[in-house]
């Protein structure tokens, strides 16, 4: 019985040990199954300028918002539309009544019994001009929609090209930062094996030991920086789930900015805030006229058609029932109403008028500034270009230089501050041409156009 106890636990024991295995195969397997899902859920999405633009063409919230703009305006003008055709209802009742004041002529009171079923109709003839002025302001009112969606469209290409460059940018100072680093690491290194050979000192080591754990917080502050500049340009995307990057390179053709006369020029012509500024004080001329109409005579036709029953006492008939007719009203006195109201559409006139005149001097003067960064920044490139060759090749020669015991190591840090600074110079004016180009073709109403 020992024994045979013994055999069983055995094969109790080696089954529990293949049903642990199957488990932890299992496991195994279901971890393998759902590293790749997690993986793909924080997939980055790298987007090119073009991707970026097209989506942002698409789920941009400013744009979508300016299409419902342009629903709402075209509901606005299918109202107004309407106070020129005809106004059709079809009314009907049934009452029952009796006055006691009827006793003087039947000797009592008799009850009355009535049911109407009435089609009516109203359309006016004459208005002195306020229905279609309505309709005149509510066509301007369909203009002023499409250019808020040019000005959304350009809005949205502006903010996500600029936030497209800042990545780039922020990617290239992290890539400068991270050299810097290791450039730095390096030299520490350098100075370890030195002190070894007995070339260098304590303190040579030490100042190398310092220099690298310096670096270290520019590569975190622009590791960073890469982070939220590309959250900025989530957001203008309106993109809810995962992350996105940039592709391309701040590398692009300089060209010189246009003349002013000719920027300023496009710019009166083509910025849509302009334009729409323009059709709003078209509206607002068919306003005034809407507001003279309201005490002056007006014709309407009004007329009805339908079947009439009455019972009065007992005595009942019904039939067919119609008129129509032809209605002058003519408030002539409404207590200076209308006036206040014409005054107050004149004023509101002039205002937008005003407005006009001041949004063309902030335009001539954004032009004149979008003018003098472009060719700034193009004079900037310009100039760091050579910079940046002369200063790798004072590095090379400074670190040979170390390496022989020709150069100390503050030739060397010295050399390697002009490199970088040149580098990050560079980057962030190429960065800066760039966005300025972008805003130079914002300003003169032709980005994307």
């Amino acid at each position: 019985m020992t024994g045979y106890g013994i055999v069983t636990n055995r094969g109790h024991g080696r089954c529990f040990t293949r049903l642990a295995r199957g488990g932890a195969f299992v496991v195994v397997l279901f971890l393998v199954w759902m590293v790749p899902a997690t993986s793909q859920a924080r997939e980055m999405r790298v987007l090119t300028l073009d991707d970026a633009l097209a989506i942002a063409r698409e789920k941009n919230r400013d744009i979508q918002k300016a299409h419902e703009y342009g629903n709402s305006v075209r509901g606005k003008y299918v109202e107004e539309r309407s106070a020129a055709l005809p106004q059709l209802s079809l009314n009907g009742s049934a009452t029952l009544g009796k006055d006691e004041s009827q006793q003087a002529f039947y000797g009592k009171a008799p009850e009355q019994y009535s049911r109407v079923v009435d089609l009516t109709l109203e359309q006016p003839l004459y208005t002195w001009g306020k229905v279609s002025a309505a309709i005149r302001a509510a066509e301007v009112g369909l203009k002023t929609a499409d250019e808020q969606l040019r000005l959304a469209r350009q809005a949205a290409q502006r903010d996500v090209s600029v936030a497209f460059y800042d990545i780039l940018l922020a990617k290239e100072l992290h890539r400068l930062a991270v050299q810097n680093h290791e450039q730095k690491s390096r030299h520490r290194d350098e100075a370890h094996r030195k002190l070894a050979a007995g070339v260098a000192t304590d303190y040579d080591v030490l100042a190398a030991d310092v220099a690298v754990e310096n670096a270290r917080p520019e590569v975190i502050r622009s590791e960073n920086q890469v982070r939220v500049a590309r959250e900025r340009l989530r957001f203008l995307l309106a993109i809810d789930d995962g992350e996105v990057d940039a592709a391309g390179t701040l590398e692009s053709r300089i060209s010189p900015p246009p003349a002013y006369t000719d920027a300023l020029n496009s710019a009166r012509d083509r910025r849509p805030e302009l334009a729409d500024l323009r059709h709003r004080i078209g509206i607002y001329e068919e306003l005034v006229t809407i507001a003279d109409a309201d005490n002056k005579p007006r014709l309407d036709l009004k007329g009805g058609a339908g079947w009439h029953h009455l019972d009065v006492d007992g005595t009942r008939d019904d039939g067919a029932a119609w008129d129509i007719g032809v209605y002058l009203t003519f408030p002539f006195f409404d207590g200076l109403k209308t006036s206040g109201r014409v005054q107050q559409a004149r004023s509101d006139l002039a205002t937008r008028q005003i407005e006009e005149k001041k949004l063309l001097d902030e335009i001539s003067l954004e032009v004149r500034n979008a003018v003098n960064s472009v060719r700034e920044a193009t004079e900037i490139v310009a100039a760091l270009g050579g910079t940046v060759r002369q200063a790798e090749r004072l590095l090379q020669m400074a670190e040979k230089g170390y390496e022989y015991g020709v150069k100390i190591r503050l030739e060397v840090e010295d050399a390697q501050l002009n490199l970088l600074q040149a580098q990050s110079n560079l980057a962030r004016a190429r960065r800066d041409y760039l966005s300025a180009q972008v805003n130079m073709d914002w300003t003169m109403g032709r980005l994307g156009e």
